[in-house]
């Protein structure tokens, strides 16, 4: 049990340092190119860590290492960056909160991971703390934002389990460069398209996005890829709800934003449905509800019986024998 909770904090450090770009693309970076900003973010940490490792992909891993880097960078960040586009991001950040349910759903047709009860109670536990946390009720709704949002998600989650899936056959850091590096590169001809020639970097924007690079993406992305080695699909999935909970958090410690009751029962919600879900939490439960049951004995003939807690006594009760 030990090293579950081990694993959870470490897939916890991507969740809360992605929430944590928020407030850093707010403060220092410019809001007029975020898929340039992907690149700057993605591309680096992967060359940094395909440098580091010293390996390149071999065999099928050039196409599934494309395939993951599109899936859960490159196309997830063009998506990302066209909900943002067009809808609040709050209603954004709601839509991705479906993303643990989709990863049971997902794992469920891929590898065969069946989704635990628990698991789904956590999941809605957590949705419903997140639309408490995030709700406003303000902006329009535009339904090709929802559908982006939605693509983003679906596609993020079928990318994690295809990493889970194909991760017995391919250390962890090679992996991982392999996907930043194709998954930035594959954002460079979009972002042409789109924005046109990269703007120059200012003394600021660059330790920012340094910050990213190194902690939000390379750090993150090996803790959450561990974590899909190391946990069931489902705990990974919930721990990812953590990225709503950081941003609104940091949004009060940096952005002088005040919490209100609503948001706080919400936060409750998202950690109550993200511990329920944990194999350590759902086994404490499950042996104090069997302790709490009366056990059951067979007798001849083959009935069970119930057996009920015996009262000693009086004289089989030490202390009462004593005192007599």
């Amino acid at each position: 049990m030990e090293n579950i909770w081990r694993w959870m904090l470490i897939t916890a450090i991507a969740p809360v340092a992605w929430g944590s770009t928020y407030v850093v693309t707010a403060t220092w970076l410019p809001a007029d190119a975020p898929l340039w900003g992907a690149v700057w973010r993605a591309l680096p940490a992967g060359l940094l860590l395909l440098l580091f490792v010293r390996v390149l992909p071999r065999g099928v891993w050039w196409w599934r290492s494309l395939v993951l880097g599109v899936l859960n960078i490159g196309a997830f960040f063009v998506l990302i960056y066209v909900a943002a586009q067009l809808l609040p991001s709050s209603i954004a950040s709601m839509i991705m909160a479906m993303a643990p349910v989709a990863m049971m759903l997902v794992a469920w047709g891929v590898i065969r991971e069946k989704p635990q009860l628990f698991s789904l109670v956590g999941a809605g536990l957590g949705f419903a703390g997140v639309i408490a946390l995030l709700a406003t009720g303000s902006g329009p709704i535009n339904v090709s934002g929802v559908l982006a949002s939605l693509a983003a998600m679906l596609m993020s989650s079928v990318g994690f389990i295809f990493t889970k899936r194909w991760s017995g056959s391919a250390p962890l850091l090679p992996m991982t460069a392999w996907q930043l590096t194709m998954g930035g590169a594959a954002i460079i001809p979009v972002a042409f398209v789109v924005e046109g020639v990269p703007a120059p970097v200012t003394a600021s924007e660059f330790g920012a996005f340094a910050y990213l690079s190194l902690v939000a993406t390379l750090a993150a992305f090996v803790g959450w890829n561990l974590g899909l080695r190391k946990l069931p699909a489902g705990a990974v999935g919930l721990i990812g709800l953590l990225n709503p909970v950081t941003g609104v958090l940091l949004g009060v410690a940096f952005a002088g934003e005040t919490l209100t009751p609503l948001q706080l029962g919400g936060i409750g919600l998202v950690f109550a449905g993200i511990l329920i879900g944990q194999a350590p939490v759902r086994a404490a439960v499950v042996r104090g509800a069997r302790a709490l049951l009366p056990r059951r004995r067979r007798v001849d003939g083959g009935a069970d019986v119930v057996e009920q807690p015996r009262i000693p006594r009086r004289d089989e009760t030490p202390a009462l024998k004593d005192a007599a």
